[in-house]
């Protein structure tokens, strides 16, 4: 059988899959016609995402994270549901000078507790909501300046454009994740949550 890391190369770390726990806090939605989300009691998810959210979709228009593409191309929707946790955002508030930074204030779906380092789950991690939906992890969600402005405003910060240009720094690697949705149904505030870490590994050159 073929060896895909030989010993002769350079040594490839594993990291085992591993089950972890979490909570849902707090739900939103956004109305659209805007980002910035408002407080729910529940979800309803489809395979398109939250029905009428502003990120609901099958598909999207690539913007300045696809490069690749030149904007506006049809693309799969990765970004259905935004995910952030309190303890992160409590981070990138104290870095910004500011008391607090609202998951409404940056579009977020879903406030996670239980998680330490949400931000850190990679690629592929499954979220089993234990009301029967599945939601997969598609990466990181780069902190941009549109949000930034968003956290300025709302914060009443005496200068909003330094405000929005000083938040990606701030939350670099503490934006919380994009997912989408695999498996639709309702999550309800409050709802358990079982999270299967996949396989890794790590080159190391």
């Amino acid at each position: 059988m073929l060896d895909l890391f030989p010993e002769t190369v350079n040594p490839v770390e594993i990291i085992p899959a591993r089950k972890l726990a979490a909570r849902v806090a707090a739900l939103y939605v956004a109305p659209s016609d805007h980002f910035e989300t408002r407080a729910v009691d529940e979800l309803r998810l489809g395979f398109d995402g939250i029905d009428g959210d502003f990120h609901a979709g099958a598909t999207r228009r690539s913007g300045g994270r696809e490069p690749w593409y030149p904007r506006g191309t049809e693309m799969r929707n990765e970004r259905q549901l935004s995910i952030v946790a309190a303890d992160e955002l409590a981070i990138v508030a104290r870095r910004m000078g500011i008391a607090e930074i609202k998951p409404q204030w940056i579009g977020a779906n879903l406030l996670i507790e239980g998680l330490p380092h949400l931000s850190m789950l990679p690629s592929g991690t499954l979220l089993f909501f234990k009301g029967g939906v599945t939601v997969k992890v598609d990466a990181q969600n780069g902190p941009c300046r549109i949000a930034g402005r968003s956290v300025a405003e709302n914060a009443g910060m005496a200068d909003h454009e330094a405000g929005a240009l000083l938040f990606p720094k701030a939350a670099k690697r503490l934006r919380g994740l994009v997912a989408w949705v695999e498996k639709p149904g309702r999550i309800a505030a409050g709802e358990e949550i079982s999270v299967r870490v996949p396989e890794q590994w790590i080159y190391r050159a």
